[in-house]
């Protein structure tokens, strides 16, 4: 487990450095064409790009920081650190992303400038676009490779890792902002109407803003707490199930403390004729093999519902187990 968790590390990391050095120098050529052009579209492109680069840096952080071991304070860890620095670029893609390019478009439309020489912005746009499309490429690589045979869009729900899917959102939006910049610098200037360019600047905002939303909407859910994928759920059912001692699973109740770590409480019915110290030995059995078939396991409690001790007493007995 140690070696995966350590090559899905390194997949993500490649994907979020290869973003980053790619935004950064579409970042500045984007912002040199449209001083030299006076374009609107190509100015909320390079925030756009400008925006980007941050999510990426701040994802990294985020990374680094949900590695830090658990502590008396926090028990389980860090992990989730990273999903609440998710949900900080959620609010950086729609407050900075679309509100600027928003922004850009209204001013660009209020009081339009006439476009310069367009042919700068097409340069610079078809080499924004060979980068974003490189670093797209990789991302979808990356991700098709973790996702499994399940669809796109539901392997993005499922994920715990909010560094893979928002790296493709974010590239996905890129790619529509840089065509849509191209279409808007092209018709402005083919028909003299500088106004039209304000206008796929509002374009490129509503892009930014949706892509904002999805994002929001899945870091959330990871902040809050997500279960484990359903059938980890009921392999530990079938697990508990069949280990001799244990008449009835009553629920198996999971959440991630990390894309790669999750917390597991079971309840369960114990035979009646158990010992309390049967009872102990027969958890002790159960977390090794639980731990045995599902590395990611962090944490385990186990309770019993119903325990006689050599006297006849009944009782409840629950053990706490954490890696």
């Amino acid at each position: 487990m140690a070696g995966a968790t350590i090559g899905k590390t390194i997949r993500s990391n490649i994907v979020l450095f290869g973003a980053l050095f790619a935004n950064v120098g579409i970042a500045i050529a984007k912002f040199v064409a449209a001083g030299l052009t006076g374009s609107s579209s190509m100015l909320s492109e390079g925030f756009h790009s400008l925006v980007d680069s941050g999510n990426q840096i701040l994802l990294l952080y985020g990374q680094r920081r949900a590695k830090r071991p658990a502590d008396i304070q926090h028990p389980f860890g860090y992990g989730r650190e990273l999903y609440f620095w998710a949900f900080v670029v959620a609010i950086l893609v729609f407050a900075l992303g679309a509100g600027i390019s928003f922004y850009e478009g209204w001013l660009h439309i209020q009081s339009p400038e006439p476009l310069r020489d367009p042919t700068v912005n097409y340069m610079v746009l078809g080499i924004a676009f060979l980068l974003e499309g490189s670093s797209w490429a990789i991302a979808v690589r990356e991700f098709s490779q973790t996702k499994g045979k399940i669809g796109w869009w539901d392997a993005v729900k499922a994920s715990k890792d909010p560094a893979s899917f928002i790296v493709l959102f974010e590239d996905s939006a890129a790619l529509a902002g840089l065509l849509v910049a191209a279409l808007g610098i092209w018709v402005s200037h083919h028909w003299s109407e500088p106004r039209i360019d304000g206008v796929a600047s509002l374009v490129i905002g509503v892009i930014l803003a949706a892509v904002a939303g999805l994002l929001a909407r899945e870091a959330k859910g990871l902040l809050i707490g997500e279960r484990a994928n359903p059938d980890v759920v009921e392999r530990v059912r079938s697990v508990v199930a069949a280990s001799d001692g244990i008449t009835a699973v009553n629920h198996v109740r999971t959440i991630h403390t990390a894309p790669e770590s999750v917390f597991v409480a079971i309840s369960a019915d114990f035979a009646d004729h158990l010992t309390m110290g049967e009872g102990e030995a027969l958890i002790g059995k159960i977390e090794t093999a639980l731990r045995d078939e599902f590395p990611e396991i962090s944490s385990v409690y186990v309770r019993p519902e119903k325990v006689t001790d050599s006297a006849g007493r009944g009782s409840q007995l629950s053990a706490t187990s954490s890696g």
